[in-house]
């Protein structure tokens, strides 16, 4: 079939399509990193040095000035907005020249994500709405990119990239979705003189793009200075970053995705695994599955997460507001609902904020870990017995300038 392409659909598509390429490796450091973790963690010999590293105090005079007190707080406050910041740069990419760029092509991956943000949290609410854990409603919200994506990955070709392509959209919905959760239901008591200084150093930032300045390291100082501010405000740091990710210049944000793909991808995601799943396993391991907590966070994410994600997805298509991908099906599309349940990086994070007490994170995080690992198990032998590998098949694509060329593509055999 002939299509027309244009160029900008190619340079919208090629960078969520290389982040697809890179999302196998980029899970199976962090499976690594998460097991090396908790042995190390678990380990008579290493457990103490282990875990003291992460809790280890910072400087001084950097308390003092209000920064953060110790190893694990620098990972999750400073490291973690530069992953922040590259998430938004993806979204505001998808969302003006990408995938997500018309109503038509947003309302499946946004509609998908709402489901699977909406029913995970009823469900961890009917176990634990009445009880004082209800505040962790929105652990089982999140779907983990990069774990998602690599998962999807390892079934090559048997999937087509229409799934990958929605997977990613969803997941960078999701995510966004996550960073307003936290924005709204887990901040801390609000300092105004903060609030007020960030909202100064915003106006400043968004006059910066007015006058259309479009070297980004015009934009670096007020960026450390917006971050600081809101870190100080009770409102998660973090979301500086997205903020920031929004008002970089539009044509910046090719070059600084390219810049910080790697670091972020095979630095800060490794250490946040490693430092977020420096946790003590409790002696009586079992018991940590008969907390209500345990229960919701599983459920919600090996259920909640494809309930939603197919149901709302079925809704809008069956009431004509968005279309299948193509070459999809609805049994691909409930396959990749159960690889949304693959909580993990965002969903220990927001533990984190979550609740307080150490133990309580415990119990979260394992949660976390078998809710995700069940999802994987199950979204990938679900995908693999329905699909049949593709074969490649030539497809010519006609360019704006009248020249064609022929390039392989992959006719799916999903059932």
């Amino acid at each position: 079939m002939i299509k027309k392409v244009k160029k900008g659909i190619h340079y919208a598509l090629s960078p969520i399509r290389g982040f697809i390429a890179d999302s196998r490796s980029v899970g199976i450091i962090l499976v690594v990193c998460t097991v090396l973790s908790l042995v190390l963690s678990n380990l008579s010999s290493t457990h103490i040095g282990y875990i003291h590293f992460w809790q280890r105090e910072t400087p001084i005079f950097l308390s003092f000035i209000h920064l953060p007190e110790n190893v694990l707080l620098w990972i999750n406050d400073v490291l973690m907005s530069i992953f922040f910041f590259l998430v938004g740069m993806e979204i505001k990419r998808e969302i003006t020249i990408g995938e997500l760029a018309s109503i038509q092509k947003s309302m499946m991956p946004v509609l998908a994500a709402l489901g699977g943000m909406v029913c995970p949290a009823i469900i961890f609410s009917i176990f634990n709405g009445h009880t004082p854990y209800a505040h962790g409603w929105g652990i089982p919200m999140a779907t983990d990119i990069a774990f998602s994506l690599g998962v999807l990955s390892l079934l090559g070709k048997r999937v087509p990239i229409q799934l990958k392509i929605f997977l990613a959209a969803l997941a960078i919905i999701d995510d966004l979705g996550a960073v307003v959760t936290i924005a709204i239901f887990y901040t801390s008591q609000l300092k105004l003189y903060y609030l007020l200084g960030a909202a100064g150093v915003l106006g400043f930032i968004v006059f910066l793009n007015k006058m259309k300045v479009k070297h980004v390291r015009y934009y670096v100082i007020p960026g450390v200075l917006l971050w600081y501010c809101v870190f100080n405000s009770g409102i998660h740091a973090t979301i500086a970053a997205v903020i920031m990710s929004f008002i970089i210049p539009l044509e910046k944000l090719s070059g600084l995705e390219t810049k910080l793909s790697f670091p972020v991808n095979y630095f800060i995601m490794p250490l946040f695994a490693l430092a977020n799943t420096a946790i003590i396993l409790p002696a009586a391991f079992g018991n940590v599955f008969t907390s209500s907590i345990s229960t919701g966070v599983i459920f919600g994410l090996f259920i909640g997460k494809p309930l939603g994600i197919f149901l709302f997805s079925f809704i809008a298509i069956k009431l004509r507001l968005a279309v299948l991908p193509s070459r999809t099906t609805y049994k691909q599309l409930l396959g990749v609902g159960m690889l949304g349940g693959i909580g993990f990086t965002m969903s220990i994070f927001t533990s984190t904020l979550a609740y307080s007490s150490s133990s309580l994170q415990v119990i979260s995080k394992v949660s976390i870990i078998a809710g995700s690992l069940i999802s994987s198990v199950a979204g990938y032998v679900y995908l693999f017995g329905l699909s049949k590998v593709a074969k490649p098949v030539a497809k010519k694509v006609e360019f704006e300038f009248g020249k064609g060329e022929y390039e392989p593509a992959y006719a799916s055999s999903a059932i």
